[in-house]
């Protein structure tokens, strides 16, 4: 009763300005007035972000990293003091829209011919911030840019005098059926580019009847992106292990008992890499607020909301999580061929090549190179022990059909694309994605016509030539598109 009666409580905006210190701190979000100075300790973020709305509304930067129902589940009743006066705060200025900025400012979606006009789009339009998490790599950025060069010393080997008329991009992941061989991954923070953030993503994966994979670190909650899922359309739940298990075992239940239908587990990131461009950007939003003492150089946009990961996670633990859920498990983020042989004797159900991206350890070698090293070590496994087979998957650096193609090519069941889809959804929002997924469909039907492989299961090691793929000096192909796109990373400014 005392709560509700605090939570009626009205305030004016004068007042809540007063409230703007470490000892003392009042922020606005979403109308409501809350007192997070208790809070600020315990911020996994660090107190510096919230001290820079302290005494202000810090709705827009509050709404791109946190779900909408975090404040509920995570701070105790008490801290909700009132509401602001509505009739106030409607009458200040307000500042347009970015997406609607993006809106007037883009050229007209007819125009986008490939992936990397989106991202040629997203780096001109979208807030400095968003771009800065997006597009970041791990130190020196040399795997980031690998992930994309490996696939160009891949080269296709076509076949002739096929009877390719009928070409056919079906498939099934996880024993689910997909459109074509690729899903939407696990990617943070959809609203640093989208105001809707990842369930746009849901409705374009419908519309194109691929699957979408569910971020743990996403903007929109997990019960938003379940409820604007369409009748049978699959989601798979992505999976940052929490230091608190129970709180993992909680979120595993509720994907499970909403019709998720597959849980992918984390496993290359105890620690999240050191993202610079993200970092520094970070570093330079905060200086203007407290002292230079205050200012953690070591945060940036994922790091703020990431410090719950268990770094204990361990392949003893996979007991633990087959005892909880009946979905299958797959583990994301393997770089080895050994690696690939415990997940296979642990039972799980598939991996994901992946080296996050780019985004944690740098000079780690691309997912497409490890490939056929992971392939080949199961091969000599199975051999060995003849068994259901592990289905393996893989992502980073897909930005063409010819790539899937290459990656379908080496042995992966199907690929999972993250970055290009957020271009697209932050330039032109569901129908840029839609159209995202429209490029990969036509350029991997042209792929499979010129190389003589009308099916899927047509596409076998035969069609590429992959001996310059571990080769990591001499000249290799200029790629106009990444130096055109791509921004290195410039020291502080003096």
């Amino acid at each position: 009763m005392v709560n509700s009666k605090r939570q009626d409580k009205v305030y004016s905006i004068e007042e809540v300005s007063k409230h703007n210190s470490k000892d003392d701190c009042w922020c606005i979000i979403h109308g409501k007035v809350y007192d997070l100075t208790n809070f600020l300790p315990e911020h996994p973020g660090g107190f510096s972000i919230i001290l820079k709305y302290a005494g202000k509304d810090a709705t827009k930067a509050f709404d791109p990293i946190h779900p909408s129902d975090i404040i509920e589940k995570l701070l105790p009743p008490e801290v909700e003091l009132g509401r602001v006066n509505l009739s106030e705060a409607q009458g200040t200025e307000q500042e347009e829209d970015h997406f609607e900025t993006v809106k007037r400012k883009r050229p007209p979606i007819s125009s986008m011919l490939s992936l990397f006009d989106f991202e040629t789009v997203a780096k001109h339009l979208m807030t400095k911030e968003a771009w800065a998490y997006y597009s970041s790599g791990a130190d020196d950025e040399i795997t980031l840019r690998e992930n994309r060069g490996a696939f160009q010393r891949i080269w296709l080997k076509p076949r002739v005098m096929v009877n390719v008329q009928n070409i056919d991009l079906k498939t099934k992941i996880l024993g689910r059926n997909s459109a074509l061989p690729i899903y939407i991954t696990a990617t943070a923070l959809g609203k640093l580019g989208h105001p809707e953030g990842e369930v746009v993503l849901t409705r374009a994966a419908h519309s194109k009847n691929i699957i979408q994979m569910m971020p743990t670190l996403s903007s929109c909650s997990l019960s938003q992106m379940m409820d604007a899922r369409q009748k049978d359309q699959v989601q798979f739940l992505q999976l940052y292990v929490n230091s608190n298990r129970e709180v993992t075992r909680a979120l595993i239940e509720r994907a499970e008992a909403g019709g998720c239908k597959g849980l992918f587990i984390t496993v290359d990131a105890p620690q999240l890499g050191r993202r610079e461009k993200d970092m520094r950007m970070k570093y330079s939003a905060d200086t203007d607020i407290q002292d230079e003492a205050d200012v953690d150089r070591n945060q940036g946009a994922a790091r703020a909301i990431s410090s719950f990961i268990d770094p204990s996670l361990n392949w003893e633990d996979l007991a633990w999580f087959r005892s909880i859920t009946k979905m299958p498990i797959a583990l994301k983020g393997i770089q080895n061929g050994a690696d690939a042989v415990i997940a296979a004797k642990s039972g799980v159900d598939a991996i994901v090549v992946s080296n996050h991206g780019g985004r944690q350890i740098d000079t780690g070698r691309s997912a497409i190179e490890i490939l056929p090293e992971v392939v080949s070590e199961l091969k000599e496994h199975y051999r060995h022990n003849p068994r259901k087979r592990m289905e393996i998957y893989i992502d980073g650096g897909i930005r063409r059909g010819s790539d899937i193609f290459k990656a379908l090519a080496l042995g992966a069941d199907a690929v999972g694309i993250g970055r290009p889809f957020l271009y697209a959804m932050s330039t032109y929002g569901q129908a840029g994605v839609e159209k995202a997924i429209d490029f990969l469909a036509d350029e991997l039907t042209m792929t499979m016509r010129l190389m003589g492989t009308p099916l899927i299961s047509d596409i076998t090691p035969s069609h590429v030539d992959a001996r310059s793929l571990q080769t990591h000096s001499g000249q290799a192909p200029i790629d106009h598109w990444q130096q055109h796109i791509y921004e290195p990373l410039i020291p502080s400014k003096l």
